[in-house]
């Protein structure tokens, strides 16, 4: 379990520094430049882990993780791309760290309390709750008063994270059963 441990500890990092550098980035096609970041699609599997990890291993666990993978995904973020003489590049910094920890240490607690439910009711709330807490406490800490639409961004992002954690069911349900293998 130490390995898993560790593993899903550093990927949770992982995700953070991928979805920080990424979300600076719009998407420029179909007009969607107004309304979605690539951040959106990496995001969400940090619920997938914890989820994984919540279920595998109980919350004690599932926390530990969001705070090592905080720790690390800070690290890597304030070494790899804060730009520290951009405000903008702090801010994202400031909003990732407060977002994710609020949202993550929510999303361990909502699927605690409803892991005895339908195996997809647990990660699917949680997900749903702490992508919508975590969309607006960053986008609000990271842009508000820039000039940056940070409404309609959070919103085209929020509408992909909710498509995201419906797909991240599949991985959720198929991964199951290799951690809880690996806990034995």
């Amino acid at each position: 379990m130490k390995k898993i441990f560790i593993m899903l500890s550093f990927v949770m990092g992982v995700v953070v520094l991928a979805s920080n550098y990424l979300v600076q980035f719009q998407i420029n096609y179909y007009g969607l430049e107004e309304i979605l970041t690539y951040g959106a699609f990496s995001y969400p599997v940090a619920f997938l882990i914890t989820d994984l990890a919540n279920r595998s291993y109980g919350k004690l666990i599932a926390r530990k993780i969001v705070y090592i993978g905080f720790i690390i995904g800070i690290a890597f973020t304030l070494f790899f791309s804060t730009n520290f003489a951009d405000l903008i590049s702090v801010r994202i910094a400031i909003g990732s760290g407060t977002a994710f920890l609020v949202a993550q240490l929510l999303d361990v607690q909502i699927f605690d309390q409803l892991r005895k439910k339908r195996w997809f009711v647990a990660p699917l709330t949680s997900s749903l709750i702490g992508s919508t807490i975590d969309t607006f406490l960053f986008f609000s800490i990271s842009f508000y008063a820039t000039g940056i639409p940070w409404v309609t961004l959070s919103l085209g992002d929020l509408a992909v994270k909710v498509l995201v954690a419906l797909l991240m069911l599949i991985p959720f349900r198929l991964l199951l059963g290799t951690l809880k293998t690996s806990k034995a």
